[in-house]
Parts: C-alpha cells; sequence; structure tokens
C-alpha cells in the first residue's frame, strides 16, 4: 500500500498496520514521518522499541533473530530496521523477503530507508515490503512550494505573515527544509502569536555574521566598491568562513541574473524583481543596480561563482577570498574588477 505524507496522520489516527516502510531524501520529512508512527504506536501501547542499523558489520541474522524473539517484558514492542544504503544485497533482500511473509506478532515494524530508485523499487525485496505493509514515499518540496509549507508551519504556531516576508524566509534557506524548519521555530521563541512583519522575520533569519555578509551584499547593489571591499576584508579578519559569503553572493547573482532575464522578456521592473527574489528594502537597491549590469555581466558573476564554489571544494587551484574580491566588484563596479 503506497501512502502520500500528506495522508499519513488521518491513516494513523484510523489504527496502525503491523509494517511500515519510510522511504525519501528529505531528513526533516522523513524524520517526522517515523516520529508520526513511533508517537502513534506509543498510544497504542507499543512500549518497547528496538533499533537495528544496517551498517558495516552488521549481520541480518540479528533481524531473524529480533522477529523471533518475545518481547522481554511481554508487551507490544516496535522494531526499526535502519537502511541507510538502500541496498540490502543477496543476504539481506531474502531475509527481508522472509520476514515480510511472516511478520513476529505484537510488533510494529518500521522500515527506515533513503530515496530509492525504480530498479529497486521493483526488486523482490522491496516489493514483499510492500505487499505486507504501508509505503510512505517522501517527495521534495518545490522551492515555489516553500512559501505555502512556512505558512503551514507558522499557522501551527499561531503565528502568520504576508506572501513576500514567506518568500524571502524561503530563499533564505534555499529550499532547505531542516533549516527552514528551525528559523520558524525559532519565530516562536522570539516573537508571541501574531501576523510578523517582513523586519521581523529579516532580523530574525539572519544571524549577526550573515547580517554582515547581506551588508556586503547592500554594497555590492548600492555600486560602492570601496565599501563592499572593506566589508569583505573584514569578514575575512574575523574569521568568517569563505562558503557562507560565497552562498551569499551566489543567491545574489542568481536573483540578479533572474530579474535581469525577466526584463529582458518584457517584464516590468517590480515583477523582474518579484521573479528575482527582492523583497523589502533590497528592492529599491536591486532596482538602482540593473541598469547597470548587462546580461553578459550577470552570466559571468554566475559562472565564476560556481568556480569559487569548485575552489573552495579543493577541486580547482586559487585563492577563494581573492577570487570572491573579483566577484564582489564585477557586481559592484565591474570597470574595477580584479583578476586574481
Amino acid at each position: 500500500m503506497l501512502l502520500r505524507p500528506e495522508k499519513l496522520s488521518t491513516h494513523l489516527q484510523q489504527g496502525l498496520q503491523p509494517l511500515y516502510i519510510v522511504t525519501g531524501d528529505d531528513p526533516l520529512l522523513t524524520m517526522e514521518a517515523a516520529d508520526a508512527i513511533r508517537a502513534r504506536a506509543k498510544q497504542e501501547d507499543y512500549l518497547e522499541r528496538e533499533v537495528l542499523a544496517v551498517e558495516t558489520g552488521f549481520s541480518w541474522s540479528q533481524l531473524r533473530a529480533s522477529g523471533a524473539s518475545l518481547s522481554l517484558f511481554a508487551s507490544k514492542r516496535v522494531l526499526e530496521l535502519r537502511m541507510p544504503g538502500g541496498k540490502p544485497g543477496v543476504e539481506g533482500a531474502a531475509a527481508l523477503e522472509a520476514y515480510a511473509a511472516d511478520l513476529p506478532p505484537d510488533t510494529l515494524s518500521l522500515v527506515l530507508l533513503p530515496k530509492l530508485d525504480k530498479r529497486t523499487k521493483d526488486s523482490a525485496w522491496f516489493s514483499a515490503l510492500s505487499a505486507a505493509g504501508v509505503v510512505v514515499e517522501i517527495y521534495p518540496i518545490e522551492l515555489d512550494a516553500l512559501p505555502e509549507w512556512a505558512a503551514r508551519r507558522l499557522a501551527i504556531q499561531n503565528q502568520s505573515a504576508d506572501r513576500e516576508t514567506l518568500a524571502f524566509l524561503a530563499q533564505s534557506v534555499e529550499g532547505n527544509l531542516l533549516a527552514a524548519h528551525q528559523e520558524i521555530q525559532k519565530l516562536a521563541l522570539l516573537y508571541p502569536p501574531r501576523k510578523l512583519s517582513f523586519d521581523e522575520v529579516s532580523e530574525a533569519v539572519l544571524n549577526v555574521a550573515r547580517f554582515d555578509v547581506f551588508q556586503l551584499g547592500d554594497a555590492m547593489l548600492q555600486g560602492d566598491a570601496a565599501r563592499a571591499a572593506r566589508i569583505l576584508d573584514g569578514l575575512r579578519g574575523e574569521g568568517q568562513k569563505p562558503i557562507p559569503v560565497l552562498g551569499v553572493l551566489a543567491w545574489l547573482t542568481r536573483s540578479l541574473n533572474k530579474a535581469k532575464l525577466a526584463l529582458a522578456r518584457g517584464a516590468d521592473m517590480a515583477g523582474a524583481l518579484r521573479e528575482g527574489g527582492f523583497w523589502g528594502d533590497r528592492q529599491n537597491l536591486a532596482r538602482r543596480a540593473l541598469p547597470r549590469l548587462s546580461t553578459a555581466t550577470l552570466a559571468s558573476a554566475q559562472r565564476q561563482a560556481a568556480e569559487i564554489d569548485r575552489m573552495s571544494k579543493g577541486l580547482k587551484p586559487g585563492d577563494v577570498w581573492d577570487e570572491l574580491l573579483s566577484l564582489v566588484l564585477l557586481i559592484a563596479k565591474p570597470e574595477l574588477r580584479v583578476h586574481a
């Protein structure tokens, strides 16, 4: 049985099945699905829990032994099998098929798997599990759906925000649901239940170090090359790692490029800025910056950001900070661009 994640809560209220398989590659959503199953099991007096992790040194005889053993205290239990690799091998496949064919009594079995390819889904062992239990397949939430997802999360804590603020929050976490979840939880600690303003959300989401990095982005948009260079040098002197700096600069160049391409397609400036993901005061800065930046310049900036990313990972030689300065000047004042 295949069950969509959004239907899991309703399903669990109607009663538990003996076997659940949760598969997906988003850590937050898979964790929440598994937690919901465990919580419902606890309500139904599944008080013991045994966890088996398929990792180096694991023997599939452990699964057979656990399935055959009785509960120590004669109570119902949860038997959890974690398979981070998603490939059980020949012995494991046989063990899983046998387990699915004879599920242990008074046991809720929970199998946790990563996202599976079609070949694995068609395998005999996964088909056996699917036939014996409920498969909860976690799908990633696309970036354009993240604002609505954030709105639902805020509503749980009796908070809300307007569309532009939600879009800003989505852009700030770059589609990372775990980061978004943490930021939304932080908003509950900082502010009472009510509608939140853009300034409140932006101040909460951007910590001190990242706020300095965004000041760098603002200086670039303003065309203030000297100030941008000073901020970059200050970040380096304070021990800031280059990766967060690059993350913000990559977001900025990507957003400017999106807005510029929208203008080229005939969109008005307001629509282009929204498409680029510029909100609040940063809209005005971007509005002034776009006319001085050509499509070719922004395309070059995106390519350079990608090269700096490779350099930061040791895949290309060079000085990351020198290249960051070059990228900063390319946006702030193209004629002053330097090459390391």
